[in-house]
């Protein structure tokens, strides 16, 4: 059974004409009778080609400012009719109806109006129903006729109808349908989403256009993609692709640096999604080698990000460390030159993008989905309860290492002292085995922790926290509060002269 077929006519309708021309050539040189309706029409007119009317066919004109065009039996039954079903073929002679093999359509730019910024009644007109159906018809009938769903399509299906001499394999058509339905229910979901933010039903509609193919996933036995428009949020300057785990660790890095935008240079480095190291001083060269010597066994292979501008200085210095990817809002061009000496190194520049409002992540046979953790424990937060008050710099340490603490995997403890991270206990199944962990941290790279505060994520159900905390020279803690023994842990810092505050928030991140 021949399956290709050669293309006699074709419907055309769309929005963006931009790559229509060599379409519509290439179909008048292949005797093509052509049908359209509106803008597409005198396009195609302006061409000097022959182009038949919609309403020439229907004998009904446009109607309700072109809202009601395409919407009639004698153009459905063109497109959806079975050319193998006795029943239809005996129907199109009966009723006079033209045989469509070939639909090409280009919606109206429904997200982009949302994008603009436009008003709900330019955004309304913008939901496009004819050219929708259009799609659906033609895709479902992919045996007998063509669809070129949108103007990314209008290319490949060019190339493949001159190779085939104006013709279409069924190969060819059930490919185009397939983009079809992927056009089609991206665009009704985002119809739905746009509504949805009003009335909130609990329906989740997730629909990504852009796909990459990533070497693997978290191992090289697992395939990863990444959906999203990457190219959109970062610049890419430099260095191999990034991996599934590379994409893992800029997220965790931007979220976490996002807390200090706007504050004196500040930077980060990260492995595993925590901040090995952190700092906030009046240079980001001094920034970067505080943070580093927070830790600067696991800085090793690390993400690195600043706040600010990447200077030479600073440059040199992360230049004498093996790093995967390193983030900036900006650099100076001659420290891009140095940090490029590494050729698999990844240098991003970070663009102005806004971020999604929700946490969307598989869980059993479902999804769960969240609001952001979006809360910065600030002065307004804080709730003295001890008898010793935090001191100005205690304060500015506190809300500091809070902001950490927000985007270190729990239970976790952090110490910091004087803007910079000393050491964290991260992701441990008790708040006791996180404190100690950042204590032997600390110890081993030779911090001070006399003088330091201590933020937790969560409530200390005990008072044996706040005393091995106070043993190791923190002075002040940062805390949610919520526990029903918390004056017992209040009791022991009043007796030994610490100053504890509540924020009444908790930031656990599993």
């Amino acid at each position: 059974m021949n399956t290709t077929k050669k293309i006699a006519s074709a419907l055309i309708s769309v929005f963006d004409k931009n790559g229509l021309e060599p379409i519509v050539k290439a179909l008048h040189q292949n005797n093509v009778t052509i049908y359209s309706t509106g803008g597409t029409e005198t396009f195609i007119k302006d061409l000097g080609i022959p182009v038949v009317a919609v309403e020439d066919i229907t004998a009904f004109p446009e109607i309700l400012g072109g809202r009601v065009k395409t919407l009639h039996p004698k153009i459905f039954g063109g497109i959806l009719n079975r050319q193998d079903h006795a029943g239809d073929v005996e129907q199109m002679k009966e009723f006079n109806i033209p045989q469509i093999d070939l639909v090409i359509v280009d919606l109206y730019p429904f997200e982009k109006t949302v994008a603009s910024g436009a008003s709900e009644q330019d955004i309304i007109e913008k939901i496009d129903i004819g050219g929708i159906s259009l799609i659906r018809a033609a895709a479902k009938n992919f045996k007998d006729t063509v669809i070129v769903p949108s103007v990314e399509q209008y290319a490949p299906f060019l190339n493949f109808y001159t190779e085939n001499n104006g013709a279409t394999t069924l190969e060819n058509r059930k490919l185009l349908a397939s983009r079809a339905f992927n056009v089609s229910s991206h665009y009704d979901s985002a119809i739905f989403n746009y509504f949805n933010q009003v009335f909130e039903e609990p329906v989740l509609k997730i629909s990504e256009q852009n796909g990459n193919v990533l070497r693997y996933g978290e191992n090289p036995h697992q395939k990863g993609f990444f959906y999203g428009d990457f190219d959109k949020m970062f610049t890419k300057v430099h260095g191999k692709e990034l991996s599934y785990n590379n994409l893992l660790d800029v997220d965790a890095a931007v979220n976490l640096m996002n807390e200090f935008k706007g504050d004196n240079p500040t930077f980060a480095i990260l492995k595993h999604n925590n901040a090995c190291g952190l700092a906030t001083r009046n240079t980001m060269k001094e920034a970067y080698l505080d943070a580093l010597a927070g830790d600067p066994t696991s800085a090793f292979g690390g993400v690195l990000i600043a706040n600010g501008k990447i200077d030479v200085a600073t440059a040199n210095e992360i230049n004498q460390l093996f790093c995967e990817v390193v983030i900036a809002p900006a650099y100076d061009q001659e420290a891009i030159d140095i940090l490029e000496e590494k050729k698999n190194r990844i240098i991003l520049i970070q663009n102005e993008v806004e971020l999604p409002q929700t946490t969307v992540r598989t869980c059993l046979n479902g999804v769960l989905v969240q609001d952001k953790d979006n809360v910065t424990d600030s002065k307004e937060h804080l709730k003295t309860v001890t008898t010793a008050v935090p001191t100005a710099e205690e304060i500015e340490d506190l809300l500091f290492a809070s902001k950490i603490c927000k985007h270190t995997k729990s239970n976790t403890i952090v110490f910091a002292k004087n803007k910079q991270l000393c050491a964290s206990g991260t992701g441990q199944t008790s708040r006791v085995d996180a404190l100690r962990h950042a204590i032997e941290k600390a110890t081993s790279f030779e911090f001070d922790l006399t003088g330091a505060v201590m933020a937790s994520d969560a409530f200390f159900p005990f008072p044996d926290c706040v005393e091995i905390a106070n043993k190791a020279g923190i002075t002040a803690v940062i805390q949610p509060g919520g526990s029903i023994k918390d004056e017992l842990s209040i009791n022991y810092c009043n007796d030994n002269n610490m100053a504890m505050v509540f924020t009444g928030i908790r930031h656990f991140k599993h």
